[in-house]
């Protein structure tokens, strides 16, 4: 039995071909990717966040103009395909989605190079509709760094983060590294996301969270993705496996982070195993969560209802 509703909260499909020129491709309902519109199983509605993924060469102007044509990609997707989706930025817009029966599509941004620096910059995203942004890939930016340096937060990125609060762009904190995190703990006034990250205790990569990251963020009433990436779910360089992702699910559960967990796929930018690279295969994860003992309650919690519960908390 599939699930009704899923939120995910990260996916690179929309700037993950980018051999094709923006204007021409519809990456959104290409079924040979692993997310696509016309792969939504019939009767789930689906929420999912579309990041630009800005790559770490691409600095200054060339990171704002690429930005902006993978913007102006998302917006004419969600024209061409009205009947499928609707762009969305708050839990009323994308319960409203549901209501009429489409995927609700959220527009964010992966790496803040886009910024140039320039503060200013984060009410213009706004205005475009970005809901979230990574400070960070894993490379240095004008922010901070991702996990390729120790790095903190700059001067500037600790003013990018609360000018990002007061304009309601969610603060992501995947890919930014620890130093970068303790650094935000420290300026940030308002509940943030690790929009596709497990447990650093369940599998050692350096992008996954640490118990005292994870309890903090369960403190602060955050909002932690599930990453079905096989580095991320485990670190022998085997496949992984639905207990994997079990293990990292549990683990979370351990900390206290029953209203923190979500989904975080990452599809169509990391090498995701077999059984979790498709959208039916993800509203089949009700079955397995509730075979390995999770209540009805707390397995909607993780597919959808914490999601929906943060947005409709901090963005209204």
């Amino acid at each position: 039995m599939l699930c009704s509703t899923v939120f995910d909260l990260h996916c690179d499909t929309l700037t993950a071909f980018m051999d094709r020129a923006p204007g021409q491709e519809h990456t959104l309902n290409d079924p040979a990717h692993m997310f696509a519109l016309c792969k939504i199983p019939k009767g789930v509605s689906w929420a999912q966040c579309c990041a630009v993924f800005v790559p770490d060469e691409l600095k200054g102007s060339e990171a704002w103009d690429y930005y902006r044509s993978h913007r102006d990609s998302f917006y004419r997707q969600m024209t061409t395909l009205e009947p499928l989706v609707s762009p969305c930025r708050r839990a009323e817009d994308i319960q409203r989605a549901w209501k009429q029966g489409k995927t609700a599509s959220l527009l964010t941004v992966e790496n803040a190079s886009p910024l140039e620096g320039r503060l200013e910059r984060v009410e213009q995203l706004r205005r475009d509709g970005v809901v979230m942004m990574t400070l960070t890939w894993n490379g240095e930016n004008e922010l901070g760094s991702g996990h390729s340096t120790d790095q903190g937060l700059t001067p500037f990125g600790k003013m990018a983060v609360r000018e990002m609060e007061e304009q309601g762009i969610l603060v992501d904190v995947s890919h930014l590294n620890d130093r970068g995190f303790f650094d935000l703990l420290d300026v940030s006034q308002k509940s943030f996301i690790a929009s596709h990250s497990n447990a650093r205790a369940v599998c050692s990569h350096r992008r996954n969270l640490t118990d005292e990251q994870i309890r903090e963020m369960v403190d602060r009433k955050c909002l932690i993705g599930l990453n079905y990436y096989n580095a991320f779910l485990r670190s022998d360089g085997q496949e992984a496996t639905l207990e994997d992702l079990w293990r990292h699910t549990e683990h979370f559960l351990e900390l206290g982070a029953e209203d923190c967990l979500a989904l975080g796929s990452d599809f169509d930018g990391a090498d995701v195993p077999a059984y979790l690279d498709s959208p039916e295969k993800i509203a089949g994860l009700k079955v397995f969560f509730q075979e390995k003992g999770l209540s009805p309650a707390l397995t909607e919690k993780i597919l959808w209802g914490n999601a929906l519960d943060f947005f409709q908390t901090n963005l209204g």
